[in-house]
């Protein structure tokens, strides 16, 4: 089957579902043909600012109407998007621009009392490629390359709609639609590229395991720079006429606002979110009966959990699922109808289409349409992940039960999870050696009753230094995104190594009770 491309998803949504609404953030509700001419609008003046098919856009922006439209106009235009991380700091933004040699930047003005476009200037990295800045808001600096969302599109007017679609309709399933970036155990980020053809794929894979439906409103909490946002959110919802009700920040008394107001009927999100909202002493003043559907996934799910949003919530439908950004974002899932033990305890089947079995060492092999192209411009690094019978290897330890449902028991890279977010011990050790007193320094995942886990850093001061641990944590919160820094931080006069000379982290772990 021919899976055709995103901007012909948009405009065959914007036709099929014209007067149903699409999107609604805050105040303002726009139909899908409504959004159908906003992103022909956005796609235009992606092109009157000289975008070219494959050049890569970067998007540095929450979960907002601004991010669909810029996003999706963008890739209309035949870009390659570059979702970048909304808790990055200035210079972990810039490295992503630097690697994807991103030649427009789609920003945010202030979030969270954070100006994202102070915090790139400041990082002082050079961005050689990087032409146009683009700032969601009323203002933007008085420099050349800056100007605002506003000024952006009417640049585009000029631009006839027979071009936009002309440039749209010469885009192939196989051309790359986005490359996320995720930090392997090196700590160097690398660029998951994923086709057109791909996400389409599997994110109508995804909608029928689920149960989407035309017409139900769904609450997009997972940040819309990961897969779990943009594609089983956008792009699934496109596919089915569901109703986009992004949120930009998780909070949980706005979650349950947002589900009474806008009537919620979809909430996928980590286990984190759905615990806070069941724990939450003001939810039995919310009418939160029109939930009937749950995804999550990215830790291990309490089956007490899976109980509760059934009988608490009534909710009807709770599935989990496995995935990953090399994989498109999805390698398992639970089936409708599974009981509640194969829910909370495993991460379901593969799904149709994907090989998936397990080495002789236990780590999780996943081949199958939905396996990335490779790293962005880095070859040995996409040798290393996918070998030479097209086997990806995830770098995670799981077992099969008799019925073929994945169980992952443990992480080859390390990689420990922080509500949700994929936290990267080498990428954290890395910034944390920059600081002046750190001599040595290794991080581990330990326990966290709320955020599932959290970083502890065992760190070797330089000679003289009085470096305290609230020393380390304060400058790693102004070094680094929130979730990356560590939440305890003990010295140690050296830490334990092999003889080859590796740091052995399961000492450190069962120090720490991790």
């Amino acid at each position: 089957m021919e899976w055709g491309s995103i901007p012909e998803l948009v405009r065959r949504a914007a036709g099929r579902y014209a007067e149903r609404e699409a999107v609604v953030d805050g105040r303002t509700r726009i139909t899908y043909a409504e959004l159908g001419e906003r992103v022909e609008r956005a796609a235009a003046a992606c092109l009157a600012a000289g975008v070219r098919a494959g050049d890569r856009v970067g998007i540095w922006a929450p979960n907002t109407l601004d991010w669909i439209v810029s996003a999706l106009g963008a890739v209309t235009a035949g870009a390659v998007l570059v979702p970048l991380n909304t808790r990055f700091k200035g210079a972990e933004a810039a490295d992503v621009l630097v690697r994807s040699r991103a030649r427009l930047l789609f920003v945010t003005g202030t979030f969270l009392g954070t100006s994202y476009v102070a915090s790139l200037r400041r990082a002082g990295v050079e961005l050689p490629d990087l032409e146009r800045v683009v700032v969601f808001g009323d203002t933007a600096p008085d420099d050349p390359g800056y100007t605002t969302w506003k000024s952006f599109l009417s640049e585009g007017n000029d631009v006839p709609a027979a071009e936009v679609w002309n440039r749209a309709a010469a885009i192939r399933p196989s051309d790359p639609s986005d490359i996320i970036y995720t930090s392997g155990t090196t700590g160097r980020p690398k660029g998951a590229v994923i086709t057109h053809g791909q996400t389409l794929r599997c994110y109508a894979l995804w909608s029928e395991l689920a149960g989407l439906r035309e017409g139900d409103r769904y609450l997009i909490v997972n940040p819309f720079f990961h897969t779990f946002g943009y594609k089983a959110g956008i792009i699934a919802c496109l596919q089915r006429g569901a109703v986009m009700v992004p949120q930009p920040v998780f909070n949980v008394d706005t979650v349950l606002a947002n589900i009474a107001a806008e009537r919620i009927t979809v909430l996928p999100g980590p286990p984190t979110l759905h615990q806070s909202l069941l724990d939450h002493p003001a939810r039995g003043s919310h009418d939160l009966s029109s939930l009937r559907l749950v995804v999550t996934g990215a830790a291990v799910v309490p089956l007490r959990l899976v109980e509760r949003l059934r009988a608490d919530l009534g909710v009807g439908t709770v599935l989990t699922a496995y995935g990953l950004s090399e994989a498109s974002g999805i390698v398992s899932m639970c089936r409708r109808g599974d009981p509640a033990e194969v829910i909370a305890r495993t991460s379901g089947r593969a799904v149709p289409g994907t090989e998936l079995r397990l080495s002789e060492t236990g780590e999780v092999l996943v081949r199958g349409f939905h396996v990335m192209s490779g790293y962005f411009e880095d070859p040995e690094a996409t040798a290393a992940a996918i070998d030479p019978e097209g086997w990806l290897h995830t770098g995670d330890v799981g077992v099969l039960d008799e019925s073929g449902n994945l169980r992952i028991t443990d992480r080859i890279k390390d990689m420990f999870i922080v509500g949700g977010f994929n936290a990267y011990p080498a990428e954290i050790e890395q910034l944390l050696g920059l600081h002046p007193d750190v001599a040595d320094v290794a991080v581990v995942g330990v326990p966290d009753p709320r955020l599932g886990e959290v970083g502890k850093a065992f760190a070797v001061r330089r000679p003289g230094s009085t470096l305290t641990a609230d020393d380390l944590i304060a400058w790693s919160r102004r070094e680094m995104a929130n979730y990356k820094v560590p939440r305890e931080v003990e010295f140690v006069p050296e830490l334990p190594r092999n003889a080859s000379g590796k740091v052995v982290k399961g000492e450190l772990r069962s120090r720490s009770g991790g």
